[in-house]
């Protein structure tokens, strides 16, 4: 993994002392709170419900047991014991006082952390395949290439105070494991004509209150013109995107309403501009990365010892994921158990997972944008050990990819922005199937939930997906299906009227039921049988006649 070197840790120490000094003049009134909110924004510190909330950058979604273990001390010395881990594979604290916002980033910064650029109308944290370096189906490690962009976007002048936030995602495979179609820009290595690697690029997706799909604008660009593509793309939406209305200042506005073919050529005039000002600088320091990125010393193939109950086998079979080594595994450590909050871990679970990683994997792991934690290479000979270690600490439930697999935003419970409760919706979701028993043969669904219409939850690319709004103080859930964040991706139809918040699991068990009356066999996964037969039985399940009629009314 990519370690600072002199630069990287005197400027974050510096960024540190910057704002060390504004946080003293917030706090004896120098600064107002409006002064104070761009300043703070930038350092990743946001003024939530019931207090502040920082949020860390994990780039990429890779961490180490050095920084995993820092996570469980500022957890504990400056929080309330735990952190919650977003769909953008940062980590977040919602306690912290602001008189003790510059001693957690000093910390922060001791193990090659920070939390710039987590918020901000900025280019945000850079996200990668949480399987990266070690997926059997992908061209190379897309992680070297978005640290480059890390560290390009990363201060940038010119992209300091865009319209709105900006996301970028990188992938190498055809399987796309980061939702790549829902960033401003997505990249996925891929190899040309001549089998050289070089990128394919999509540009203008977004969730949030106007759903879309990323369109392809270059299906191959070497991979030495990578920065100045991107920095063309930027310019023209920086010079040309709306900023009369916050709502319409996204990427994906200026794309919908320019076409994509003369967003296209608005950038490759660009482009070819500022080509010859980046003269190969690209590839120098892509170079200097990819050095970072070296494999783990591999072990050779050893026997697994024999699995042994049925609660082992259950959770390999779910959460442990092919490696590119037939005698290693992806393990993917679910933060989902039964009626817990998703994607939060304790100090205590934080620090197992830090031994974990150190004593079997290679001292490597990752953050999904699912809210999991992944093991990437590990020797399949040490699952049983891990299973039972995972198992005492509450963190062996063998659910990935099911329907207690749930991606949730804080919502109400946390979030200034929320208009409904989403954690609360996640919890009793599971907790009912989990009753009914009925989780393996559903086979895999992605619920996915957000609290408000900024669709942290990311619930447009959900099998199903569950919006949660405010209607003239109740909480309303609007129910969308059919949705997709894969390579394949497609924003979810809205099924109809909305329902109260005691009425949305009963809903969501009609429309599970109805799934499994009406597959051609056990085989068949939800998300192909919406393709198959559509909106409509599962429209009927939901709306019985009476009650379409009282919903109408």
């Amino acid at each position: 993994m990519y370690m600072y070197d002199d630069f990287d840790a005197a400027f974050v120490r510096g960024r540190v002392a910057e704002f060390r000094d504004q946080v003293a003049r917030r706090l004896d009134g120098t600064l107002s709170e409006a002064e104070f909110l761009p300043i703070r924004l930038k350092n990743g510190l946001y003024l939530q419900l019931h207090a502040y909330m920082l949020r860390i950058a994990v780039p990429y979604g890779t961490l180490d047991s050095r920084k995993m273990r820092q996570l469980a001390y500022i957890a504990d010395r400056w929080d309330k014991g735990y952190g919650h881990f977003t769909t953008r594979t940062n980590i977040q604290f919602n306690w912290p006082k602001l008189k003790d916002v510059p001693d957690i980033l000093d910390a922060l910064a001791d193990v090659d952390m920070h939390a710039i650029q987590t918020s901000g109308n900025c280019i945000r944290n850079v996200t990668a395949d949480h399987f990266a370096g070690a997926a059997a189906d992908e061209i190379e490690d897309p992680r070297p290439t978005a640290e480059l962009l890390r560290q390009w976007s990363t201060d940038h002048p010119e992209f300091a105070w865009l319209g709105r936030k900006f996301k970028i995602a990188v992938i190498a495979s055809e399987h796309d494991r980061a939702v790549l179609k829902s960033h401003d820009i997505g990249v996925r290595i891929v190899r040309g004509v001549a089998d050289e690697p070089g990128y394919e690029i999509f540009v203008g997706g977004g969730l949030g209150r106007t759903p879309m799909v990323a369109k392809q604008i270059r299906s191959f660009l070497p991979k030495a013109h990578l920065l100045p593509y991107l920095e063309s793309i930027l310019q023209v939406y920086n010079l040309q995107g709306r900023r009369d209305n916050k709502y319409k200042a996204r990427i994906k506005i200026l794309v919908h309403e320019t076409g994509i073919d003369r967003f296209r050529e608005l950038v490759e005039t660009r482009f070819q501009e500022k080509l010859p000002q980046f003269n190969g600088v690209n590839q120098k320091i892509l170079r200097r990365i990819e050095g970072s990125f070296v494999p783990p010393a591999f072990e050779a193939a050893q026997p697994m010892p024999p699995v042994l109950g049925a609660g082992l086998q259950s959770w390999i079979d779910t959460n442990v994921a092919a490696h590119r080594l037939d005698h290693y595994g992806i393990v993917t450590v679910s933060l989902k158990g039964i009626g817990e909050t998703p994607g939060d871990a304790s100090s205590d679970q934080m620090r197992l997972l830090a031994d974990l990683a150190e004593e079997y994997a290679h001292d490597e792991l990752r953050v999904s944008h699912e809210q999991n934690i992944v093991l990437p290479h590990v020797p399949r000979r040490h699952l049983p050990a891990i299973y039972d270690r995972l198992k005492a600490a509450g963190l062996a439930t063998a659910n990935i990819g099911l329907i207690s697999d749930i991606i949730a935003c804080p919502g109400m419970d946390y979030c200034a922005l929320a208009t409904a409760r989403s954690i609360p919706v996640a919890q009793q979701i599971a907790e009912r199937f989990h009753e009914l028993g009925l989780e393996h043969e559903i086979g895999p669904m992605k619920i996915k939930i957000s609290g408000c219409i900024n669709a942290c939850g990311h619930h447009h690319v959900g099998h199903i997906g569950i919006l949660g709004l405010d209607r003239a103080g109740v909480e309303n859930y609007q129910i969308t299906l059919g949705g997709d964040g894969t390579e394949t991706t497609v924003i979810g139809e809205r099924a109809g009227p909305g329902f109260s918040y005691d009425e949305i699991v009963p809903a969501i068990e009609r429309i599970v039921s109805a799934y499994l009356d009406v597959r051609t066999d056990p085989e068949e996964t939800f998300i192909e049988c919406f393709r198959r037969v559509g909106m409509t039985p599962f429209k009927e399940a939901l709306y019985p006649p009476e009650e379409a009629r009282s919903n109408a009314a």
